[in-house]
């Protein structure tokens, strides 16, 4: 368990020896008319096999580091039509808010890649599931996240489910609760809106009012087990939403795993641009994280990590270079004087 795990299951596991015979004999392998005599027999690699061929690797965000995310791409509309009418209204933006470090004061967040301010993340994690559902492109769903099919709550579902759209405060108090229940941390929020947007490009369905708590239930639940190594297990959620059953949660697992095409991998550069986008997200939409002037303590805490990554680097670089000058003839090494003019 940990930031980065990978998991593949293949459709035939084990088979035994003589059944891969008989399917060897019965499906002999075919050869196109590309391949010419001296390169020999065509093998599809197994890479080309895992994801469709209409699903090209370099357009899904959440695989691709260098391709956009899809909820910075929905909140663009909006940004432009806000920035827009304030200039045809000639509206003041108004005081100025942000905080700017001086000679005197440095201010300075305490959200890091590595370490998130939870509350902020929970607020820009929410704020992209809300330009989701705001700017889908259609209604396309599954009964396994229909929310009247499968309810959370033994209360009436309303019959205009699946036509509003929620706030932003609604959805936000959502996942509130279900982080500070289950005690997850910010680092999980940026995974769960990894496997949102994941989902949604596999199975090629949209978040709508019907089914975003389901489906953000769903990515929260695995990105829990996935991130944390204390996960919180199923039969746990089902104390936080009461009416819930385990039996529901592990079918809603199970078939997010299906529909994930068992691709749980979120490599490093993959969370980092998330992160980013969050916060570029955050500035357009004055979601600011806050800032805190720096003081003597928190300096006094800064110094010490960066003194111990220096001499850990140190120490990397001196091993590196001992393994460099293992030379018989080679005695030591002299620094060369610099020489300035």
């Amino acid at each position: 368990m940990g930031g980065s795990v990978s998991c593949c299951i293949s459709p035939g596991e084990s088979p035994k020896i003589h059944r891969r015979e008989v399917e060897l004999e019965e499906c002999p392998i075919t050869t196109t008319e590309d391949v010419s005599e001296d390169t020999g027999t065509y093998l599809q690699h197994i890479s080309d096999r895992e994801l469709p061929d209409e699903l090209a690797q370099e357009a899904n965000p959440s695989d691709h580091p260098r391709a956009s995310t899809l909820f910075l791409n929905k909140s663009q509309t909006d940004v432009r039509e806000k920035r827009k009418s304030n200039y045809l209204n000639h509206m003041s933006p108004g005081l100025l808010t942000k905080k700017y470090s001086s000679c005197s004061t440095i201010f300075l967040d305490d959200s890091t890649v590595s370490q998130p301010n939870l509350k902020s993340t929970i607020k820009c994690v929410a704020l992209a599931i809300y330009y989701h559902i705001k700017n889908r492109d259609s209604n396309r769903s599954l009964d396994i996240f229909d929310e009247k099919k499968h309810p959370l709550t033994r209360e009436k579902v309303p019959d205009d489910y699946s036509v509003v759209d929620p706030e932003h405060k609604l959805i936000y108090r959502f996942i509130r609760t279900l982080f500070s229940s289950a005690q997850l941390t910010a680092e999980c929020a940026i995974v769960t809106l990894v496997y949102l947007e994941r989902l949604l490009t596999y199975a090629e369905m949209d978040i709508c009012p019907c089914n975003w708590k389901r489906i953000v239930l769903g990515a929260i639940l695995l990105a829990s087990k996935v991130w944390d190594d204390q996960a919180v297990w199923n039969v746990d959620y089902c104390q936080i939403l009461k009416d819930i059953t385990v039996e529901d949660m592990n079918e809603m697992e199970r078939h997010f795993l299906e529909l994930l095409q068992f691709n749980i991998n979120v490599p490093a550069s993959v969370y980092a641009k998330y992160y980013f986008d969050l916060r570029s997200l955050a500035d357009d939409n004055n979601l600011g994280f806050p800032l805190e002037p720096l003081s003597n303590k928190r300096a006094q805490k800064l110094e010490a990590i960066s003194r111990l990554c220096e001499d850990k680097y140190k120490d990397l670089s001196k091993a590196g270079m001992r393994r460099s000058i293992s030379a018989d003839n080679l005695v030591g090494i002299k620094n060369s004087q610099a020489v300035l003019s």
